[in-house]
């Protein structure tokens, strides 16, 4: 058996994942958890589709079933819950299957009987707090998340995640975000010099312009962001790459190709191959589009990928390591004063940070859906991570003063929606909400937008696509005053789009102007007239003035 394991360890090593499994397979008997855990992990070091999650997850649960009270036990239920969720993030949007985020309470179940069994794991909580995540809860996840950090166990990946899930909540105030993001810098793996090569700081004919994201993929929101500067640049002036981290691409992905000089894909690279390679490339300005969302790779950016480096567009907030150089915002987002509570130089575009690419189709003025129905429908279709306690609760202090209202509740991810229910119900609201479910084509998602008469925006954390995609609708959006960039990015929408009014000072304003605009239905009415018609001339659609405006910043910094 000795020699065995010895013969395990060599493939391994030498990453011969295909002749690994075949030997394991010959020479082991499935019912060692040790094995069937080596087994499962080296299905998915050779490949990653869903049939090597299907078979690697079937495997690890076995093996923590068998052993649920040794170390092996131990690590097969932490590959188990992590696998699972990886393969979750893997599938397209329509992949998944409805049941899907349910069968997470099975691991919920599981790790809860370990965790009382074994006491404190970190590998194990950090792997936990994954699933609470995709079940929706939050105070869950940021209760393991305190207890790491604590205990100071808090690994990269967990630290970003952590400074990421509190935007969802309203406990933390700028200075905290600007003082715990510090985690990130302290966290992140510098190369030694020698190990990585030179960046180029001559500039050559054009500007070299990198794009990174994880994100190029299954129309994700920051495609019709980053889309229109990419239709509207010189081509004889700039050079663009775009750098993935795509663990698969898509008719979304193939498009960005189309419109850039070179795409690369760096996913399987670990952090120094991916250094070293985009440093090749010479680019003079590197743009991070998704901070500490996604599957980031905050790492690169600490070791610097370009000699400029710019925070913009995935994440509203400050990243908080000392080498990403600025993040652009807007005079609506971050006032002066507060500049020295974000890490990086603020880049302040003159009207908006960001311009939707807008859609294929054209718009038209759609009827007010209470002119049919005799009563009002509100609507929400934001991330069910936003809908915290606070919101819930001022929704349905609205619904109940407004009779026979109804708001209409989706989200563009599969999320468990039992918590947002109970409060709903304890609020004596549960009969005025109907829970919509995922469109598979994009249009037909867009097209619920007229069933809504109008729009709720969440706080702290606002909605952005969810915003533009109402306006461009011709649906009026109530949001909420913020308190930094994050929170503050319904205000700058509706001032851009000439609708102060629908910008409330509180949680009692925003209910009030609810109230007051829809008990009024020429109020209403005449908001969702003006709406469509300031659009066409506000900085929310006006690809051709935000990109003019985006490379003119450019040009400055170089």
């Amino acid at each position: 058996m000795r020699e065995e394991f010895l013969n395990i360890q060599k493939l391994f090593k030498e990453k011969k994942f295909s002749e690994l499994i075949f030997f394991i397979e010959s020479n082991f008997d499935k019912k060692n958890s040790q094995i069937l855990n080596i087994l499962a992990v080296t299905r998915l070091l050779r490949v990653k589709n869903k049939e090597s999650y299907s078979t690697a997850i079937e495997e690890f649960k076995d093996a923590y079933l068998k052993d649920k009270e040794s170390q092996f036990g131990l690590e097969a239920l932490t590959n188990l819950i992590n696998s699972k969720v990886d393969f979750y993030n893997f599938l397209g949007p329509y992949d998944k299957s409805k049941d899907f985020l349910s069968d997470f309470t099975e691991l919920v179940s599981f790790f809860n009987e370990a965790n009382n069994f074994f006491g404190y794991k970190p590998d194990l909580i950090s792997s936990a707090i994954r699933v609470f995540n995709q079940l929706g809860e939050l105070d869950k996840s940021l209760y393991y998340y305190d207890l790491l950090y604590k205990k100071n166990d808090l690994t990269l990946d967990v630290a970003t995640s952590w400074i990421f899930m509190n935007n969802y909540k309203n406990n933390w105030d700028q200075e905290d975000y600007y003082n715990f993001s510090k985690i990130i810098d302290l966290k992140s793996t510098m190369y030694p010099k020698e190990s990585l090569i030179p960046i180029v700081n001559k500039r050559g004919e054009k500007v070299k312009i990198g794009f990174l994201s994880s994100d190029i993929i299954d129309r994700h929101s920051i495609t019709y962001f980053l889309k229109t500067i990419l239709l509207n640049y010189d081509e004889k002036k700039y050079e663009i790459y775009l750098f993935l981290n795509n663990i698969r691409e898509d008719e979304t992905t193939n498009f960005f190709k189309s419109k850039v000089e070179e795409t690369i894909n760096i996913f399987k690279l670990n952090d120094l191959q991916a250094i070293n390679l985009i440093r090749e490339k010479k680019i003079d300005i590197i743009f991070d589009l998704m901070g500490t969302t996604s599957t980031n790779r905050v790492t690169l950016f600490k070791n610097r990928l370009a000699k400029t480096q710019v925070s913009w567009l995935g994440y509203c907030n400050t990243i908080g390591i000392s080498q990403m150089d600025y993040l652009i915002s807007d005079p609506n987002l971050i006032y002066p004063e507060e500049k020295n509570l974000y890490h990086e130089k603020i880049l302040y575009m003159p009207n908006i940070w960001s311009c939707h690419s807008g859609f294929e189709f054209q718009r038209e003025e759609i009827l007010a859906p209470f002119l049919k129905n005799n009563y009002i429908t509100f609507g929400s279709f934001n991330n069910f991570n936003k809908l915290n306690e606070n919101v819930l609760n001022v929704w349905s202090n609205i619904l109940k003063k407004i009779p026979n209202s109804k708001l209409l509740l989706k989200t563009s991810q599969r999320k468990e929606r039992y918590k947002i229910e109970e409060i709903f119900k304890k609020n004596l609201a549960n009969n005025n909400i109907e829970f919509l479910e995922t469109k598979k084509s994009f249009r037909d998602h867009v097209d619920l937008y007229r069933k809504i008469d109008f729009a709720f925006d969440t706080f702290p954390y606002n909605g952005v696509t969810t915003s533009f995609e109402a306006i461009w609708m011709g649906v009026p959006v109530l949001t909420m005053r913020g308190y930094n960039f994050n929170s503050r990015c319904g205000e700058s929408i509706m001032i851009n789009a000439g609708m102060r009014e629908l910008v409330a000072n509180n949680e009692d304003d925003y209910i009030n102007k609810a109230i007051n605009i829809v008990n009024d239905k020429n109020q209403l009415l005449n908001l969702r007239k003006k709406l469509f018609n300031n659009i066409p001339a506000s900085p929310l659609f006006d690809t051709e003035r935000f990109s003019s405006d985006f490379y003119n910043l450019i040009d400055r910094l170089n």
